[in-house]
């Protein structure tokens, strides 16, 4: 399909994306899956850690309300994908995003991964876009950071995925409402240069509605906010002062969640995280 056509039809769909069913942040690896599992309170060694985790997510996906009146996607991780978990949340209805980076630079930049061959992979998996995460740590490097993720969603958009670009800013970070602003307006120029479309996926403001204006780009197909290690009720109480803002949480989803409940225990847990979640998404609800 050609970019403009592409273009042309996610804008169509758009409203669908205003019900604000969220993005499910499932994409732990490497460095972050050992405190994923301390939180479950599970664990483990550097040898089977992989092998718990997925228990863990699949044990959340298995879960009845885990599913796509509440849940429009996940974004998962090489490892999960190999597991064969896009075909288990398929079965839900819900779709894919591939975390496609390898992590970041000392500076918050994303070191270097074979871009073309993760798109090849998310294709040939079904996944129907990626998503790669770089950390803002200084106003300095902010426009090295975006730079480099616009220039690598443009590549992947012209393959016929779409994009998540997560520029996250610390939640502890002393300058964060600066930083905000400043990410903001940069967004808005980097948009008017760049020719397809994404999904922006940021840290949760705390100016109300930072993002509201640039969410209405056409360009931009969906706003996300990710919980950044804010708990369940701070995270669902910030979202929900944010208008055409949906989550991608992953702390805030996995709360209260540990390897030792019981089936019935784990099911209120997860429910109440869940439509938490939701709820607090469709309260920020701008039409």
């Amino acid at each position: 399909m050609a970019v403009g056509r592409h273009l042309s039809s996610m804008n169509k769909h758009r409203s669908k994306w205003k019900d604000m069913t969220f993005i499910a942040a499932m994409d732990h690896s490497g460095g972050s899956t050992g405190g994923v599992l301390e939180r479950y309170g599970q664990e483990y060694t550097e040898e089977n850690k992989m092998d718990l985790v997925h228990d863990m997510r699949l044990r959340m996906i298995n879960n009845h309300n885990f599913n796509s009146s509440y849940i429009q996607a996940a974004i998962v991780y090489k490892d999960s994908v190999d597991r064969g978990i896009v075909n288990v949340l398929e079965r839900k209805g819900i779709k894919t995003y591939l975390k496609i980076d390898s992590g970041c630079n000392e500076d918050g930049t994303l070191k270097q991964f074979p871009v073309k061959q993760m798109i090849s992979y998310a294709k040939n998996y079904g996944c129907i876009g990626t998503k790669m995460r770089s950390i803002v740590k200084t106003t300095e490097i902010l426009d090295k950071v975006l730079e480099q993720q616009f220039t690598l969603a443009t590549t992947i958009y012209k393959a016929g995925l779409m994009p998540i670009i997560e520029p996250e800013i610390p939640i502890d970070h002393p300058k964060k409402d600066l930083l905000e602003k400043l990410l903001d307006a940069r967004l808005r120029a980097f948009l008017e240069k760049y020719t397809g479309m994404c999904i922006l996926k940021l840290t949760l403001p705390e100016e109300s509605n930072q993002y509201l204006h640039t969410s209405k780009s056409p360009k931009v197909h969906k706003l996300v906010g990710l919980s950044g290690g804010y708990d369940n009720k701070e995270a669902c109480e910030r979202l929900s002062k944010n208008s055409n803002m949906t989550a991608s949480f992953s702390r805030a989803l996995s709360e209260h969640l540990y390897y030792t409940d019981s089936e019935e225990y784990f099911d209120v847990a997860i429910t109440k995280n869940i439509t938490n979640i939701y709820k607090a998404a469709n309260s920020g609800n701008e039409s």
